[in-house]
């Protein structure tokens, strides 16, 4: 409960409000117990493995230092005050916890994952009712800090638990079994391919896949606007009708587009149409300039002009191209 002169505000992380307490203290009382979970694993890798992993070329990218998996862990606690100098990532399979980093107090729930970066002081530990089970890792590496986009706090998200964020804790699990039979290279580099996978999954697993536009994100506009690019192929487009579709001014839709494909919104259709046109030209005999009006451009010499620029040859001489 936050006190008189407690500051309460709810903070927006990833698309989801967090209660957030101004000014309580970092260290605010909870009980300390010994780590005694029922179930538990975890694998901290000796220093002479993870500086292995620092000179090789896949493994210094990205790689571990510990892992764990503590169910129901009740008293549960961690607070570091002297910054640790790698990424620290707790994933809330059920049950609750709560984190405090740069004076603020988050309530973490069921599915939720938050990760805390080097070099920053922060405490999180389970909560009081249904205390949590987590998943826990450490990590660091010349190609961490891609896979989280920079905040003002750390970054929090509560995905949907589908099949895909199922399989990517999965991955964790077979990460530690890995570890279990032992700290080979070619185990350590495994586990290094894993643990890209999962991170990369998690990065992109909240943008919404869905067919129809909420209006909630701007994840949630773009993958509309590509489902209806993708269902309109066949004839022509422009910017103001998939604009129009996503309820969005077409110049804010043009900038938000561009900056979550990295690609304008015609000339992402225009990919789309040399890629059906592909498929039409491997796997079909119909003419160039019947392919031509079935991906929506009518003039078949610009359909041609168009595919040299984006294949780097032209029709004819892709589909005279052995594939396989």
């Amino acid at each position: 409960m936050a006190g008189v002169n407690d500051e309460v505000r709810y903070c927006k992380y990833g698309g989801f409000n967090y209660l957030c307490i101004k000014n309580v203290p970092l260290q605010s009382g909870i009980m300390k117990s010994k780590d005694e979970f029922n179930g538990e694993r975890a694998f901290v890798l000796p220093p002479g493995c993870v500086e292995a992993m620092e000179s090789h070329p896949l493994s210094a990218l990205l790689h571990l230092t510990e892992i764990g998996y503590y169910p129901n862990a009740a008293y549960h606690y961690r607070s570091r005050q002297e910054p640790i100098n790698q990424y620290v990532m707790i994933y809330c399979k059920s049950g609750s916890g709560w984190l405090e980093f740069e004076g603020y107090r988050y309530e973490v729930g069921s599915g939720s994952y938050f990760v805390l970066p080097p070099g920053q002081p922060h405490s999180y530990g389970a909560g009081g009712n249904e205390p949590w089970s987590i998943y826990w890792l450490h990590f660091k590496g010349s190609a961490a800090n891609q896979y989280f986009i920079p905040e003002t706090g750390p970054r929090i998200m509560k995905p949907a638990l589908t099949a895909r964020s199922g399989a990517s804790i999965e991955m964790l699990d077979e990460i530690m079994n890995i570890l279990d039979r032992g700290y080979a290279s070619d185990n350590l580099l495994y586990c290094c391919s894993l643990l890209h996978h999962f991170l990369g999954a998690l990065r992109f697993l909240h943008r919404p896949r869905g067919d129809k536009p909420t209006g909630d994100t701007g994840g949630d506009m773009v993958n509309a606007a590509i489902s209806f690019m993708k269902e309109n192929l066949d004839r022509p487009l422009q910017p103001v009708e998939i604009a129009d579709y996503v309820g969005c001014p077409q110049s804010q839709f043009s900038h938000c587009f561009t900056q979550t494909t990295g690609q304008s919104p015609m000339m992402y259709v225009n990919q789309l149409r040399i890629n059906k046109a592909c498929w039409m030209l491997d796997f079909t005999d119909l003419h160039i300039n019947q392919i031509s009006c079935q991906v929506g451009i009518s003039d078949p010499y610009y359909f041609s002009r168009l595919f040299s620029r984006i294949m780097g040859m032209s029709p004819r001489a892709y589909r005279r191209v052995k594939k396989g």
